[in-house]
């Protein structure tokens, strides 16, 4: 399959840079691995309730014939220069592309703390997934930790299905929340979208302490202020903030820095022909998200007119960005919340005590065996980066579990 641009990703920036790029009349395939598009955000399922713009967004993306979806769909290996082994349930397959567009987005860091093992505690984003998948929380009792707008949105979406969220706890101070909230009208639509989100339950300055329960959640320890307290709850969902799906663009050989893609005025990479736009640029959101995307594929199709134009919007949302990372930021005793016999690596069962000796990711990985289970790092090697500083190695290949026939291609 040979294709004029190929976008990874089809969450808002994906959908974005292939509409925007879509009057080219260039041939254009948005690969996701989701099985419709929207990615984590506008994700899909039997309980979600999907936002006007991202069924519009959806709807335009079906409409253009010059526009290949390819949902269910993974990376497998790089295939060559400008081409990527893909797999979907059905075949794998080789697709070649003159620009590609990386729009990977982002997954959630979950930090280890006593008891975050036991059945009953997901992340916050993981919490929001079940529900819209369609798993019933009518009546369960549910206290949601961490950080950032995301626990918000998954306390909401749990109230909408009928679960009782008896407690948002939230470890940024109640200063630093008030001076957020002071810009806040720099962007009326977040202003906005913070009244509906209220909650009677959010508490500032609160963090998770330790899960318990014996076989399964049955309580949460939280320090409020320095006060602790127990709740009895049925699921804890913590969120710690999010975590960039660089992989791809590490093993292309696009530049890293800061832990984003970086990009230049046009949303191009390091590497000539490779552009790259929402979240694993940095963090800031669907509205940054979207008009990076939209700025991306117009460069691709080289209507530079068309994306300059869009520098003025991708600058308001680059600052409300840098708000909400500086507002959201990890304190140190959120990091530091595991135990010594704290597992680390839910994968292989690898406590915390086992690693803190090492220099390194790939030295802890080799002495422990940290990292090399079912998740390949995922969970761990997001909550060592965090907790140590440690750099994670390029990804070598197959970047995820594929069929043998599918490897075969690379012959």
């Amino acid at each position: 399959m040979k294709v004029d641009i190929l976008i990874i990703g089809a969450g808002p920036a994906g959908m974005a840079a292939a509409l925007a790029a879509a009057p080219s009349g260039a041939r254009i395939a948005v690969l996701d691995d989701n099985p419709a598009a929207g990615g984590q955000i506008w994700r899909d399922g039997p309980q979600a309730h999907l936002p006007p713009l991202a069924r519009e967004h959806r709807r335009r993306l079906e409409a253009q014939a010059n526009i290949e979806l390819l949902p269910a769909t993974r990376v497998v290996a790089l295939a060559g220069p400008k081409a990527l082994l893909v797999e979907d349930p059905e075949q794998g397959r080789v697709i070649a592309y003159d620009k590609l567009i990386l729009c990977t987005g982002a997954r959630e860091l979950l930090l280890p703390f006593p008891g975050w093992t036991l059945p009953g505690v997901t992340g916050a984003g993981g919490l929001q997934a079940l529900i819209k998948g369609g798993m019933p929380v009518a009546g369960e009792r549910i206290v949601i930790a961490g950080s950032g707008p995301l626990l918000l949105a998954s306390a909401a979406t749990a109230k909408e299905n009928g679960a009782q969220v008896v407690s948002i706890t939230e470890q940024a101070s109640w200063s630093a929340l008030v001076g957020f909230a002071a810009q806040l009208p720099r962007w009326p639509h977040k202003l906005l979208q913070s009244f509906c989100l209220f909650h009677p339950g959010y508490r500032a300055n609160s963090h998770v302490v330790e899960a318990l329960g014996d076989g399964r959640l049955e309580a949460v320890r939280l320090n409020s202020g320095g006060q602790i307290r127990e709740i009895a709850c049925d699921r804890l969902a913590c969120g710690f903030g999010l975590i960039p799906n660089l992989q791809l663009g590490q093993a292309l050989g696009c530049r890293i820095d800061n832990n984003a893609i970086t990009v230049d005025a046009w949303q191009a990479t390091s590497l000539a022909d490779h552009y790259a736009a929402g979240e694993s640029t940095g963090f800031g959101g669907s509205e940054k998200a979207l008009v990076e995307g939209a700025i991306a594929g117009h460069a691709a199709v080289g209507e530079r007119d068309a994306a300059q134009r869009l520098w003025p919007q991708r600058q308001r949302w680059h600052g409300f960005a840098s708000a909400l990372n500086a507002t959201f930021a990890l304190r140190d005793e959120v990091k530091n919340l595991a135990k010594p016999d704290t597992l680390i690596c839910r994968c292989e069962d690898v406590p915390l005590a086992a690693v803190t000796d090492h220099q390194g990711w790939s030295q802890a990985k080799m002495a422990s065996r940290c990292g090399m289970g079912a998740c390949q790092g995922r969970i761990c090697g997001g909550a060592a980066q965090a907790l140590f500083g440690w750099q994670p190695a390029a990804p070598r290949p197959p970047f995820s579990p594929a069929r043998i026939g599918t490897l075969l291609h690379l012959q």
